[in-house]
């Protein structure tokens, strides 16, 4: 049976919006049973992809999808069935939005950035630029940003003209260094040879593969260790057999880790030991 969410989502999507369906809370679904009520480690509500060894990303705002086969699958037809809103993810769709969830917040975006498209939200408002940066919550009192690895909440197409994201929003989320720590060496290890069928779906599922990989590691506050060691055999589970996985992705993987404070030995080891787990 197709829902209203549903039929939302599917205009969305043939309008170039990746997007996925929210359960109350405004929490992503686990899409599949590993996933299925936050078993696969995701963070709390599902609203960042966990450490799961699906063959695609199935939650969060990594699984929204243009794909009308995919939006009417069985996979997500309970999601649906229980959905209380329709997401999307706005730097797939080169948007970034500026939360404002309270009055006050609002009352400073009218003074300080410059006029685009909103649309009125349950506590404030979503301004609406043309343009990708880092999402960041909390950047001054009750403003979030929204737009790489993030979704947001789909309340309507909103009015005005959207403007160019500027500047005074892209410096929100810079701050300065709490350290400064030695430059990442390079260190060499082959890529898998792979030979297996490929089970990309589309050229950007390896780059959002990649992106996630890298954010996962680089969100990590405690047990940098495991987490780079769970990262690292994630991905090479999802691309290690196909060959598609290149040393440039591979060294992606290793900057981000040793920007935590991993050696390049670490590194190297830890890869070597996924490889091994998987029989690589």
């Amino acid at each position: 049976m197709t829902t209203s969410h549903q039929v939302t989502a599917l205009h969305l999507a043939a309008a170039g919006l990746p997007v996925l369906p929210l359960r109350q809370g405004k929490g992503p679904f686990g899409n599949c049973p590993t996933c299925a009520d936050n078993a696969c480690g995701g963070r709390p509500n599902m609203k960042s992809p966990g450490p799961c060894l699906c063959p695609r990303p199935c939650h969060a705002w990594a699984a929204a999808t243009t794909d009308p086969d995919v939006i009417t699958s069985p996979a997500w037809a309970n999601a649906w069935k229980h959905a209380e809103a329709v997401g999307y993810h706005p730097g797939g769709t080169g948007v970034t939005v500026v939360d404002l969830d309270d009055a006050n917040a609002v009352d400073w975006a009218r003074a300080t950035l410059p006029p685009t498209r909103t649309v009125t939200t349950t506590r404030g408002e979503h301004w609406f630029y043309q343009g990708t940066m880092r999402s960041a919550n909390a950047v001054r009192p009750g403003v979030d940003i929204k737009s790489l690895m993030a979704y947001a909440r789909w309340l309507g197409p909103g009015t005005g003209t959207m403007a160019v994201l500027p500047e005074v929003v892209r410096a929100l989320i810079v701050k300065e260094p709490a350290a400064v720590r030695s430059a990442p060496r390079a260190v060499t290890v082959p890529a898998p040879a792979g030979g297996g069928e490929c089970r990309h779906r589309s050229p950007s599922y390896l780059e959002r593969g990649i992106a996630m990989a890298e954010q996962r590691i680089t969100d990590a506050a405690s047990a940098v260790h495991a987490t780079v060691y769970r990262t690292f055999l994630a991905v090479l589970s999802a691309h290690g057999r196909c060959g598609c996985l290149t040393e440039t992705h591979i060294a992606r993987l290793f900057t981000a880790a040793q920007v935590k404070g991993e050696s390049p030995r670490h590194c190297a080891d830890a890869w070597t030991n996924a490889r091994t787990a998987l029989g690589m």
